[in-house]
This record gives C-alpha cells, sequence and structure tokens, in this order.
C-alpha cells in the first residue's frame, strides 16, 4: 500500500507541482481507513459525530477553513480510493483479480523463510516435561 501509493503520489505530485506529500499520505491512509471501517462512528473535536467515510472530506473541510491548499487533500483521497478500489472493490466483482501484487523482494526481504518439514530439533530444542 506505501510503495502503490507512494509512487503514484509522487507522479502526481509532479503534474501539480506538489512537492510536500507528507500530509497527502496522511490522507490516503485515513481514506483507507475509513472506507474500510464504514459503522465507526467519528468524534470530530467534540463538536460534530459522524460515519468514518466522511472524516477524510471533514479533515478537508478543517484544512479549507484553515487556509491551506486542498489539492494536497485531494490527491490523497484520489490515490487511496484507487488503492481502496483495486484492492477491495475490484477483486470482489464478477471476474475481477487482484491487481495489486506485493512484490516478490519485498516478500523475500520481510517475510519469515518457510520451515523445512524435514528439520528435526536437537534434543535440547525439542519440548518435554518439566524437568526439576
Amino acid at each position: 500500500m506505501f510503495l502503490f501509493g507512494g509512487v503514484l503520489m509522487i507522479l502526481l505530485g509532479l503534474l501539480g507541482s506538489l512537492f510536500f506529500l507528507g500530509q497527502a499520505l496522511t490522507a490516503m491512509l485515513v481514506y483507507v481507513w475509513s472506507r474500510r471501517s464504514p459503522r465507526v462512528r467519528v468524534n470530530f473535536f467534540g463538536l460534530l459525530t459522524f460515519q468514518a467515510p466522511f472524516l477524510p472530506w471533514a479533515l478537508m473541510g478543517f484544512s479549507m477553513l484553515l487556509g491551506n491548499s486542498i489539492l494536497v487533500d485531494l490527491l490523497g483521497i484520489v490515490v487511496g480510493h484507487i488503492y481502496y478500489f483495486l484492492e477491495d472493490v475490484f477483486p470482489n466483482q464478477p471476474g475481477g483479480k487482484r491487481l495489486l501484487l506485493t512484490p516478490g523482494f519485498l516478500k523475500l526481504l520481510l517475510d519469515a523463510p518457510e520451515e523445512d518439514p524435514n528439520y528435526l530439533p536437537l534434543p535440547e530444542e525439542q519440548p518435554g516435561p518439566l524437568q526439576q
């Protein structure tokens, strides 16, 4: 998710001359979480209570009230929506499949090695009765 979002944000950010994309990454994460948790109630600054899918839009509105550009927030929401669609919606459609797969080098780097079914642990490593 981070790799996909980062690359897509950089490419779209270059088109829109946006260079500081930390807020866009946060908006993407909030958008994906909010779409995956639609029944969660969110309390916004103790003033408003609404369902989680409205949180990215509320944050964008708050950013606009503070006088910030909403382009960065919109970029994060757009990239988050693309990720959510490709990961959660499209694979569940008739004829759909997962298009975003974890790259092999990341699996090799981060996954635990598979256990050898023929491995025989040393006697001191084997579970047994407690010795006193």
